[in-house]
This record gives C-alpha cells, structure tokens and sequence, in this order.
C-alpha cells in the first residue's frame, strides 16, 4: 500500500465536486432577473392585446405569436449561435427583446403589438438556446446537475416573484410594465457583457484553464486554474475555441437524445403548455370552488416545482440521469392525468404538489443528458435548439388540443391525455441510454491531462 502511486491514490476515491465557475452564477443572475421582467408583462398582455377593440381569440393569438416564432427561428437562431459564439447571440437576444418590448409599450394598432411580440419569441430562442450551450460547456461534467438545477431554480423564482411584482404595478396601466420589463432585459444584456467575457472559446483544459503554467484537471472548470498559473506574467494565453460543432444528424444517431426529444415534447405539451391553459379554465367550471383556488394550485406546483429542481440536480449526479428522467415524467403522470377527476381543492393541491415535483426532477435530469451527449469541447447550438423547438411544439399544442379535448369530451379527458403523454415519454425514455459514463470520461480525461 505504501508503494502506491499518488496518482492510484487518487483514482481509489471519486474526486470531490468542483466548485461552480463564476460564469454559471453570471447566468443564473441574469436568468432571475429575464424571468421577473416577463413575469411583470405575462399577467397584463391579454389585457392589454384587448385594449384594441379586438376578441379572445385574436388577444390570445398575441401571446401565441411569441412562442410561436420561437418555434420557427429555432433552426437558424442554433446556426447563429454555432457561427458567431454563444455569448455574443445571448447578449443579442437580450437586445432584441428589449427593444421590440419596450417599442410594444408604444404599439399603436393590435398588428404593431403582434409583429413586436414576434420579433420578441426570435430574440428569446437566442438567448435561452445561448444560455443552455454555455451551460453544457461551462459546468464541469460531474456539476452539471448541480449548475441546471440552480439556473432552472433561478428562472423559477423569477417567474413567481415577477407575476406578484406585476399586481402591485398594476395600478400603472398596460404600457409601464413592458417598459419596465424592457430595461431589465438591458440591464442583464450589460451584466453579461460585462462578467460573461470570459466564456468565449473555454473548453476543458483550454489555454485558459490550463494558464501559462499548464495547470490543468478540473480546476479548469473553477476558474482557478488561469488566474493562478499566470501570476504576476499577466493573464493566460487566449483559449481555443470549441470542437467542430455538433450536427443533429449525428446527435439523433444517439438513443439518449431521441429519448430527449420525445421527453422535451411531453414537457413542454403538459408543464409549458396544457396545464396552464386548463387548470384555470377548470377550476373556473367547478361549481361552489372559490376563484383563488387556481392561484393557489399553481403556486403550490411551483413551489413543489422547485424542490424537485433541488433534489433533481442532485440525483442525477448520484443516480444516473436515465432513472431520474424516467421518474420526473412518471409522477408528472400520476399527479396529472386523475387531476380533471375530482372536485375538492385539496386533492388538487395534492396532485399539483405531484405534479410539480415530477416537472422539477425532470428539468435538470434532461439538461444534463444533453450536455452529456453533446460533451464539453463541442458546439452544440443546432442540437440544443432541435431539443428546443420539440419542447416549444407540445407548448403550442398542448393547449389547443387539450382545450378541444376538453370541449369536446370534458376536462376529465383533456388531463387524461395529457398524464398520457408524460407516461409516453417516459416509456420512450426505457430505450434511451444512460449518459452518466460520458460525464465521467470527460472528468477523468481532464484529470488525467492535469498530471501529463
């Protein structure tokens, strides 16, 4: 045993964690404050779309059209992202829904409204696909549970908080809050700018983490490594860019993330989708139920929301991403296909408790998966953005559909098929390969090029 090499020594036992580079917390920042300022404009668009003199229908259309040309952009917003950088399209996106936001609080007519909430949903596919690439290549292999749980965690905090913010403006009329929105969006685009620097062209033992010294392993991934081996000589050689990008070709050739796709469609169908659109027009339906009911019910899976984020993150790191996965969508299932099924508030906060525990396993447990798969040294915008689009179609058709389902057969069936859907992308998931391995090579390799 004394004869044992060190680095035997340190192969025996795991390494522990490291730290989270401070880019990671630059995201999760600037993804608090993005979810607040759309949490302040959500509540007042409807309202403000029928100030126009126009219907429900045309009123929701304007809330559509955003999801929807995030849904059409998608493809070229991931070849923007591969050609000229991940940081470089997210503070673009940023700037684009700024200023379509804060010209929107100016609309004229119910058609400038709509066009400007378009050019809105282009400008988020940028930076949420941006930020989900800087994700997979910033956080280190065995933190990448951890670092999607905390950024899930932080939009959805800003997401209840902004919503809350929105009511005590309301007093402000319809225009303020897309104003307001607006300059917080300016101000995250500047605070990325600024501490987002950087993460242009780091990868796993780059010059940066490697520094003139060439120390390397996974201090990389903390930040540490660069700022110490360059001493008083000045910073580190600059850093390479990423592998040739990823094509999605060669990711769907990968079980895990054809496995992702159909989950990623079930996701968005019933968390993004189906659920908001039917539970208000559900509890609205019952009779003798009192109207807070529905905000209580969607505080409550929020808020279970974020304990599976939580505990989601951790998981995936200790259990496998694939086990974790599986479980999110099937209690997502359980909590809500029996959800149209009963009348009492409390058994709808039970199964939304059910339900947003599932969803928030479920969030992390998949980011990770395609971080695996794409890898740290890659390009993965084209990849990253087909995962997105999936997601943004069971958003758009969710709620169409299930609110067709409902009309037609009621809503006991509309959350039938929708619990159906989740237990489906579950079942897809049984083919699906455990990518926990791919993370742990990419450790060990950068381990390995710390001792060479």
């Amino acid at each position: 045993m004394s004869g044992a090499s060190p680095s035997a020594l340190r192969g025996s036992t795991r390494a522990p964690r490291p730290r989270l580079p401070r880019e990671i917390h630059v995201l999760v920042i600037a993804a608090f404050v993005i979810a607040v300022g759309f949490g302040i404009v959500a509540p007042v668009l409807p309202s403000y779309a029928q100030s126009f003199n126009v219907g429900v229908t045309a009123a929701s259309a304007v809330v559509s059209a955003f999801a929807f040309m995030r849904l059409v952009f998608a493809p070229a917003g991931g070849r923007l992202i591969t050609r000229f950088g991940e940081r470089p399209m997210y503070i673009a996106g940023l700037l684009i829904v700024a200023l379509s936001t804060g010209a929107a609080a100016f609309a004229q007519s119910y058609g400038q409204l709509l066009v400007l909430r378009g050019l809105g949903g282009i400008g988020s596919t940028l930076f949420s696909v941006s930020a989900m690439t800087l994700l997979v290549r910033l956080a280190p292999p065995r933190s990448r549970g951890r670092a999607s749980s905390l950024y899930g965690s932080a939009f959805l905090l800003g997401s209840i908080g902004g919503p809350a913010l929105g009511s005590a403006l309301a007093g402000l009329g319809y225009r303020a809050p897309f104003l307001i929105y607006a300059v917080s969006l300016l101000i995250a685009a500047g605070f990325v700018a600024l501490f987002l620097a950087r993460a242009d062209g780091v990868a796993p033992g780059s010059a940066r983490g490697v520094g003139a010294a060439g120390a390397a392993g996974e201090s990389a991934w903390s930040g540490e490594g660069a700022d110490a081996a360059a001493g008083s000589s000045g910073p580190a050689a600059p850093a390479p860019g990423p592998g040739p990008a990823m094509r999605v070709r060669e990711a769907w050739a990968d079980s895990a993330f054809r496995a992702s796709i159909i989950g990623g469609f079930a996701n968005g169908w019933a968390n993004f989708g189906a659920r908001m659109a039917l539970i208000p027009l559900f509890i609205g339906a019952l009779p003798h139920v009192p109207a807070a009911t529905t905000g209580i019910a969607l505080t409550v899976f929020a808020g279970a929301n974020a304990l599976g984020l939580l505990a989601g993150g951790r998981l995936v790191e200790s259990a496998g991403r694939r086990p974790i996965v599986i479980a999110g969508l099937l209690i997502g299932a359980v909590g809500t296909l029996p959800m149209g099924m009963t009348d009492s508030p409390l058994v709808l906060y039970a199964l939304s408790v059910i339900a947003g525990i599932g969803a928030g396993m479920l969030t992390p447990a998949q980011q990770v998966v395609l971080a695996d798969v794409i890898g740290a040294k890659r390009s993965g915008g084209a990849v990253l953005a087909a995962f997105q689009m999936s997601q943004d179609a069971g958003a758009i058709l969710g709620p169409i559909l299930t609110g067709a389902i409902a009309a037609w057969l009621g809503f006991g069936w509309a959350f039938g098929v929708t619990g159906a859907i989740l237990a489906l992308g579950a079942l897809a998931w049984l083919g699906g390969r455990e990518t926990r391995g791919d993370a742990e090579s990419e450790a060990s390799e950068a381990a390995q090029a710390g001792e060479g």
